[in-house]
């Protein structure tokens, strides 16, 4: 296994869930709920499996896109959200 893109991957999706819409919505959950076992493991399979299909519509992409013009498409994609996010209309 290769360790250092292990802890680059877990380290950037840990550093980018901190506090995102998903963590909130768990943190309700367990708040209101009887079993915070019950929240963790539906929300920890919720995870792991939205990380499966990630992986494999990555791993399907680059059959046909290189590794660098996609981290470049990607990187755009994120500008581009970004000044849309800054610059575009609020929310009335």
């Amino acid at each position: 296994m290769d360790f250092k893109l292990f802890l680059s991957t877990f380290a950037a999706i840990f550093l980018a869930e901190i506090g995102d819409k998903t963590q909130l919505a768990i943190l309700s959950l367990a708040a209101g709920g009887q079993s915070r076992w019950a929240v963790f493991l539906g929300a920890a399979l919720a995870l792991t499996a939205t990380s499966a299909v990630a992986v494999l519509a990555g791993e399907a992409v680059s059959r046909w896109v290189s590794p660098n013009l996609l981290r470049r498409l990607a990187g755009v994609c994120f500008l581009l959200l970004g000044v849309w996010f800054l610059f575009g209309r609020g929310e009335s």
